[in-house]
């Protein structure tokens, strides 16, 4: 039962990451005032079909100075790590239900940087490097920051499970008490995904797509997929965080719809940050910010103990 669930989940999580891209594409047309895809199939539903099967279908190509076995096989690689999150998915029932459910979230996420190293290494060209070099900085910088605004969360719920969330979001969602939390979560969120304005990875006016230059045909699709499989779990993580996470109503995915739409009207209105400024956030702004409301929560910890325990 449990291997049925988690090839169900697979299966569903490619679909929607299929639709996602019709998404994306509908959304960025009718925000350029033109249509967008809506040829294939009724108003173009059956693009994404038609893009997987192009895509899988082109000729692979084989960069003559590469590691050619690391090369094939790390698209591959970030698929499975952005796949193997969604085991954290909160269901009661036929899948695993973690105690530690952060600290097995920020050890899945941080081994997407080993993808971006290995891909932009072993195809040995100095424009997918430079773009390596630039992602793994930006990755490793906002995590710092993410995983501290997790962690005051799991501060307040005192535990590690993502199911707490919901118990402890019943009468009131954890947005209402942490606005400027979230706004700094999701642009983390942002940065930590590769989306506009912090896709310096693929930062197309100057790198011609970054770390993933040299992959075409079937690679490309992997990364593609992998990074739109995460997107769509950080929406969901973000709805389960600080919108109550009641995974059990039509709401939740509606949320989860909502956060998804976001990433893309974010992309449609600003333009790529400059580097030194996408640094300067991180290190000047987001973390000083997070640790003082990692200081906050802890008062208020101690705080609710003392009122109630002594």
């Amino acid at each position: 039962m449990f291997f049925i669930t988690s090839l169900i989940l697979i299966i569903l999580v490619m679909v929607s990451v299929g639709f996602f891209t019709l998404l994306e594409r509908k959304v960025l047309s009718y925000m350029q005032i033109r249509k967008g895809p809506n040829k294939v199939g009724f108003m173009g539903l059956l693009q994404p079909f038609s893009d997987g099967i192009k895509l899988f279908l082109k000729e692979q190509v084989w960069p003559i100075d590469s590691n050619s076995l690391i090369y094939y096989l790390c698209p591959l690689f970030s698929l499975i790590q952005s796949l193997f999150i969604w085991c954290l998915f909160p269901f009661y029932w036929n899948c695993i239900s973690f105690v530690f459910g952060m600290l097995f979230f920020l050890c899945c996420s941080s081994l997407s940087i080993y993808g971006l190293i290995i891909c932009g290494w072993s195809s040995n060209s100095s424009y997918s490097m430079l773009g390596c070099i630039r992602s793994i900085s930006q990755a490793i910088s906002y995590e710092v920051s993410l995983s501290l605004i997790m962690l005051c969360f799991f501060l307040m719920i005192n535990g590690y499970n993502f199911i707490n969330f919901f118990v402890f979001q019943i009468s009131s969602w954890f947005f209402f008490c942490s606005v400027p939390m979230f706004l700094c979560w999701f642009s983390c969120c942002l940065a930590e995904s590769n989306r506009t304005p912090f896709d310096f990875s693929e930062g197309e006016s100057e790198l011609v797509s970054g770390f993933n230059i040299e992959y075409g045909s079937g690679g490309f699709a992997l990364l593609f997929i992998s990074e739109y499989a995460s997107i769509i779990f950080i929406s969901s993580l973000t709805v389960i965080i600080f919108f109550g996470g009641d995974f059990y109503s039509f709401i939740f995915f509606y949320q989860v719809n909502f956060f998804c739409f976001l990433f893309i009207w974010v992309r449609c209105s600003f333009p790529r940050f400059r580097y030194d400024k996408l640094m300067y956030l991180a290190w000047k702004c987001y973390l000083p910010i997070s640790l003082s409301f990692i200081i906050f929560f802890v008062f208020i910890k101690v705080l609710v103990f003392y009122h109630f325990f002594l």
